[in-house]
């Protein structure tokens, strides 16, 4: 890969906002949204974006970002200059002469590769969860004005992903990350950021392979990322691939070529030590004391991830009435209101039950995951969106399950308990999750050169768990669910 300032953007069929790309029931824009936020105003625009140039569906992404599908023919350069304007992409630059900054050339080459490369996850809860060890915010704000401005880092794919993790006790721990950092226990009033690579900090194992100090953890950043653009292939877009290829120690040392900030090694007996404190994903739903006494953060999650545009408006309203103006999304495909008064949480329940969406753990939508499915994809083998309502009036209590079109899992980053992969129209194969637990979560990367051969079932073996059932009506794959889980319970 070339080393200099100018290297060129990947070439991606990944959707963004200022790439849309052709789907089964029209274009399909993804807006990434700043550690999960948008802003009402925001909010606003996007939904009235959504009404006038596409179909009205908005998704809730598994990274906390938002779809917006079915975009209209010819109205691909529109949609992409109101939700600039909307300041809901990089910020770089002005419209050429003209004043249509979606037409102009170079600018949307920017644009798109400035997008791109926006893939920093921090938990939703960050600067408001009550166990949160260090609020994540500012140093968030500082690594993705880097990402963005970088002319080098252009050449990262749209999947490389990093997740800046403030101990929260709401956040997801099962998805896979090029890079992660985790803040530790505090040392002397120092704060430290253990870190690591291809894969997840883990609450039961040495991860760690090292830690810096708070201020020097946008520096690593940079150093790691020049460090895999140094060693990575053309064809490589993932760090597991590259490591793989030359092995962590490598890695390490040709990064500290470009590293300057102190950096503890594995070795230290506090970074060896040290375990992700366990996290709480049922805290997504309903209402949670924050870190400050007397506020609250509210939280629900629409049926199978999806929202109209009448939704977002109210969900907009209830943030601007009663929290802070923000309404944060959050990787389980759900919302969270934040900064609401205590007196005011009851008015915020009654609103997120009014626009339709679950504040119940337990409702089986809250438990189901679907991908778009064969009316919006045609790499899908059955419209799991309509086979997912279906299931959920079957579901058995306690059971969690993800309906996938087909074995690429676009709507899950993580394994879930029990997968079903459609292998022809209202037809589904049962999985159930094993270990390890998926695909992109092996802290392993010598394994990817093997599973980049795979075939589709062994891939699905490797994603999903082991088979236990073929050929499934929805019917009748209630019916497994409900025996699988009996089985698997040591007390039923």
């Amino acid at each position: 890969m070339s080393h200099a300032s100018s290297t060129p953007p990947r070439l991606s069929a990944c959707p963004a906002l200022s790439r849309i790309v052709d789907a089964r029931d029209g274009g399909l824009c993804r807006v990434k949204l700043p550690c999960g936020e948008l802003r009402a105003d925001q909010a606003f625009a996007l939904a009235d974006a959504a009404e006038t140039h596409a179909s009205g569906i908005i998704e809730l992404t598994n990274r906390a970002n938002l779809q917006l599908r079915g975009v209209r023919s010819g109205e691909a350069s529109a949609l992409i200059e109101r939700l600039l304007r909307a300041r809901l992409g990089p910020q770089l630059g002005e419209a050429g002469e003209d004043g249509d900054i979606a037409r102009d050339v170079a600018l949307g080459q920017r644009l798109a590769a400035a997008d791109d490369v926006r893939n920093l996850m921090t938990n939703p809860g960050a600067g408001r969860d009550a166990y949160a060890s260090y609020d994540t915010r500012p140093l968030a704000r500082e690594i993705l004005n880097m990402l963005q401005y970088a002319p080098r880092f252009a050449a990262l794919s749209p999947k490389f992903a990093l997740l800046l993790d403030g101990g929260e006790r709401l956040a997801v721990l099962d998805h896979s990350h090029d890079i992660w950092l985790c803040a530790m226990p505090p040392e002397d009033a120092q704060a430290w950021f253990a870190f690591g690579l291809a894969g997840r900090p883990s609450t039961e194992q040495r991860c760690a392979i090292g830690a810096v100090r708070d201020v020097d953890v946008p520096a690593l950043v940079r150093a790691l990322i020049e460090t895999f653009l140094d060693l990575a292939e053309p064809h490589e877009t993932r760090l597991r691939e590259t490591l793989a290829r030359c092995g962590i120690d490598a890695f390490l040392d040709r990064l500290h070529a470009h590293v300057a900030c102190p950096v503890r090694n594995g070795d230290d007996r506090a970074v060896s030590a040290w375990r992700r404190t366990p996290a709480e994903p049922s805290l997504r739903f309903g209402a949670h004391e924050q870190r400050t006494r007397g506020f609250w953060h509210v939280g629900a999650q629409p049926a199978l991830g999806r929202i109209d545009p009448a939704t977002l408006r109210g969900l907009a309203r209830l943030a601007q009435d009663c929290g802070d103006g923000i309404v944060r999304m959050t990787p389980w495909q759900s919302v969270l209101l934040t900064d609401i008064a205590s007196e005011a949480v009851s008015r915020v329940e009654a609103g997120l039950d009014a626009v339709g969406l679950l504040r119940d753990a337990a409702h089986p939508l809250a438990r189901t995951i679907a991908c778009a499915g064969s009316p919006g994809c045609s790499k899908s083998h059955a419209d799991t969106k309509a086979d997912a309502l279906a299931l959920a009036a079957l579901l058995p209590d306690d059971v969690e399950v993800h309906l996938s079109g087909c074995v690429r899992s676009c709507a899950a980053a993580h394994c879930a308990p029990y997968t079903l992969l459609a292998v022809e129209r209202g037809r589904y194969d049962l999985y159930r999750r094993s270990v390890p637990p998926d695909l992109d979560g092996e802290n392993e990367p010598a394994r990817s050169a093997r599973i980049a051969s795979s075939t589709d079932d062994a891939l699905a073996a490797r994603r999903f768990g082991r088979r236990i059932a073929t050929h499934l009506t929805i019917e009748e794959a209630a019916v497994a669910l409900g025996t699988a889980a009996r089985r698997s319970d040591p007390h039923a």
